[in-house]
């Protein structure tokens, strides 16, 4: 079953069908939205998910800003 996401993280996915977008098969467009324009309740939520070795790990692969990408390497040592 593909997990959704919560209600509160909808305001980040605006152009997106929610409908269709799920963690198990959006994860790195998910991960990548949230870590860029996301609140704490949304950083918390994948972190909890996701877990903050296997976020930390994932990092580099990731479409990031500069600026988000040091502030998240930083804050996942």
């Amino acid at each position: 079953m593909a997990s959704t996401l919560p209600k509160y993280l909808h305001q980040y996915f605006w152009g997106d069908r929610l409908s269709e977008l799920n963690l198990n098969d959006h994860r790195r467009y998910i991960t990548q939205t949230i870590l860029e324009k996301g609140d704490r309740q949304a950083a918390s939520w994948l972190i909890k998910t996701t877990g903050k070795k296997n976020l930390k790990k994932s990092l580099s692969s990731l479409s990031l800003t500069p600026k988000s990408a040091n502030f998240w390497q930083l804050y996942l040592s």
